[in-house]
């Protein structure tokens, strides 16, 4: 009996040796870690707003670069969604929006801040044109496209190459070409609607809207298709 009692000790002895050393050493790991800055930093820092703005995952102001995943098709399809828009389903349609901008050249804000401003995220535009941002909509008629997809696409080509390319790069310049009779009601919405994306929040939005300069992370997407 006693050698039966000496044999089960044994393996239980050993077992409760391997659980307190790997305690100990996850322990110790976790103490070195919470005493380097860059850790505790990264750790706060990595706020949902900062993988907005650096979809590549490199996060300014941290010694080391984490991997963060692109959430920007997630920030557009949440504005869909929080403003009702019928461009669904929002998640892909929050998709096909970052990548026609990423296509074109864009700041990812701009075609739907443009188009909540025109069309209520497309809940108001002409019979069946798809044209959810004014493009092309004048005294003369309006132009149709056979979805929303074509829409943004020629609308982002056009705001490319006649805006940006020639240097009105915030909502205030593109205004006095997009829409010389506004009395500077259009951009301010525009831009509030950019700053809304950019805290994925209305109320912030509404308290942190100033001219979006459209160049500010034009660089971050590029190298991310390279």
């Amino acid at each position: 009996m006693k050698n039966f009692n000496r044999m089960l000790f044994l393996p239980l002895w050993f077992l409760c040796t391997i659980g307190l050393t790997s305690a100990s050493i996850a322990l110790v790991k976790f103490t070195m870690d919470a005493s380097r800055p860059e850790v505790v930093e990264a750790q706060n820092d990595l706020s949902l707003k900062q993988s907005y703005n650096y979809p590549t995952g490199e996060v300014k102001g941290i010694a080391t670069v984490y991997e963060v995943a692109d959430a920007r098709p997630e920030i557009v399809a949440r504005f869909l969604k929080r403003h009702s828009s019928p461009m669904q389903p929002h998640d892909e349609f929050g998709q096909k929006l970052v990548e026609i901008a990423d296509t074109h050249g864009l700041d990812y804000r701009l075609l739907p801040a443009i188009a909540m401003q025109e069309s209520n995220l497309c809940r108001v535009i002409p019979e069946n044109s798809y044209n959810c941002l004014g493009f092309g909509v004048h005294s003369k008629g309006t132009l149709r496209f056979e979805s929303y997809e074509v829409a943004f696409d020629t609308a982002a080509r056009g705001l490319k190459n006649n805006y940006i390319d020639i240097g009105l790069t915030t909502p205030e310049r593109i205004m006095k070409k997009y829409t010389p009779s506004s009395n500077g009601s259009w951009a301010a919405s525009v831009n509030q609607w950019i700053a809304e994306m950019e805290y994925d929040s209305r109320e912030m939005g509404k308290e942190k809207k100033q001219d979006a300069d459209l160049m500010e992370y034009l660089s971050t997407s590029s190298a991310s298709l390279e």
